[in-house]
């Protein structure tokens, strides 16, 4: 039997190991879940779906602190950060339970032609079949939520490959709905490598595949995925911020700082990229760094930690090989730049590093946060677009028509004003565009994507 030790990325020591599957163990589940969704006379009634989901709720606000300490330890996620993390999931799993009661489908109008007369019609939502989730390690609770529960919710068998680096919230997760009554068959966990997940995830029985993670895997798996598969695809975004001369500094420093170094840059929406009006920029420099450089970095267990690790030491090496890159290239190195310990990168930011280096054109996902000065805000949107990232931005300004200027401009599906760009709550639509991703995520998308219409028509003379 091979197996897997999961281990905590601050000191490493084992905290659990975990069964790695095998092609035969997929092809089991992938049977059960195809044979839960075929047989339809044993669909979960939606009022029994309701009732699983209001018990896993139960469960899981009387677990808070089991669930936070799974997560901090196997993610590195600080103490706190990985509490707020519980309580969205909470909080995601009963905004899937308000969806439910507005999910439906609509009329479609008739008479409206002559060959349309006495008809009536209308569409129903159906699941879309089978569900397969390849998760990321970054938000290992909250984003299988985010990956399972929609599918419960509408009715859909879902099978979730969780990160190996952080499989063990995903699996405590599916626990809990078992517990709280749902079949197994409708939601099973597969913890195995690379070969067997791309066998996963392009399997023919799949009708849905969500996948979190990378922009070359996603993009690779898309391209394999079986005939009639839809795929839903959330990568990084690289994401840029303009900072215009009459920002708020009292908003804009805490802002950037959170968005920056939160979770170590460990965020598809990190900030990175802040682009800052050249008559402001030594300001907003000097003051950024005073806050960067007060963070507590360390171990997350501690309440007061604010930067963790990063998931690996490999990571760790990575990171610190793009900041040097970028510094013998010209960036200017205003604060870290170093490792903490051997899990541990310190806050760190960059000046005008070049528009060719690694964390100008990149994800970093890193506590790296690089600082461009510019002129004025067409060059500065420019510069924001110039990469084939699409996913959220911010601009702040306290000038009403800069805002909107701005956000008529900046590629991406989303535009903070005043705000850094990781904001995120949990129904509102979040998805990246061009290489940044396919489709969209949130509680209420997720259920669009892992559904389908069905349309009835009726004809009657009576109509």
């Amino acid at each position: 039997m091979n197996t897997i030790d999961v281990t905590s990325p601050f000191d490493g020591r084992v905290l659990d190991t975990i069964e790695f599957n095998t092609k035969e163990y997929i092809d089991i589940a992938l049977d059960l879940a195809q044979g839960a969704y075929r047989n339809r006379d044993r669909w979960i009634p939606t009022h029994e779906r309701i009732e699983i989901l209001e018990k896993t709720v139960d469960i899981m606000s009387s677990r808070i602190e089991e669930l936070t300490q799974i997560a901090l330890n196997e993610g590195g996620k600080p103490y706190i950060d990985s509490k707020v993390e519980v309580q969205r999931a909470i909080n995601g799993v009963k905004l899937a339970i308000e969806q439910m009661g507005a999910f439906g489908g609509k009329e479609i109008p008739m008479g409206h032609t002559a060959s349309s007369t006495n008809r009536m019609a209308y569409t129903m939502k159906e699941p879309i079949g089978v569900v397969v989730a390849i998760s990321a390690f970054n938000h290992p609770l909250n984003l299988a939520v985010h990956q399972i529960v929609p599918a419960i919710a509408v009715g859909s068998p879902v099978i979730i490959k969780p990160s190996e680096n952080t499989p063990m919230s995903a699996l405590n997760f599916v626990n809990i709905l078992y517990e709280a009554g749902l079949p197994t068959e409708w939601v099973q966990v597969i913890v195995c490598d690379i070969p067997e997940a791309e066998y996963l995830a392009t399997h023919p029985n799949v009708d849905y595949l969500t996948f979190i993670g990378s922009a070359n895997v996603g993009w690779y798996l898309h391209s394999k995925v079986s005939r009639g598969t839809r795929v839903g695809l959330e990568h990084g975004g690289v994401a840029p911020v303009i900072v215009e001369d009459d920002a708020s500094l009292d908003e804009l420093i805490p802002a950037l700082a959170k968005g920056g170094f939160y979770h170590a840059g460990q965020v598809c929406v990190s900030v990175q990229r802040v682009f800052i009006h050249e008559s402001i920029f030594d300001e907003v420099s000097q003051k950024l760094v005073s806050v960067a450089k007060a963070l507590k970095i360390g171990d997350p267990a501690d309440p007061t930690t604010e930067v963790g690790p990063l998931i690996s030491h490999a990571e760790v090496d990575r990171v610190d090989s793009w900041v040097k890159e970028a510094i013998e290239s010209g960036a200017l190195l205003l604060c870290g730049g170093e490792r903490v310990g051997e899990s541990c990168y310190e806050a760190t930011i960059l000046s005008n590093p070049p528009s060719d280096a690694k964390v100008s054109t990149m994800e970093v996902f890193a506590p790296v946060v690089c600082l461009y000065s510019y002129a004025n805000i067409d060059e500065a949107i420019d510069r924001a677009n110039s990469l084939e990232f699409s996913f959220q931005a911010s601009v702040f300004t306290s000038n009403i028509d800069k805002a909107l200027y701005a956000v008529k401009r900046l590629n991406g599906t989303a535009v903070m004003v005043n705000d850094h760009t990781a904001f995120r709550v949990d129904w509102m639509p979040f998805g990246g565009a061009k290489s940044s991703g396919l489709g969209l995520g949130g509680i209420a998308y997720s259920m669009e994507e892992m559904s389908q219409e069905k349309l009835m028509v009726i004809k009657s003379s009576a109509i």
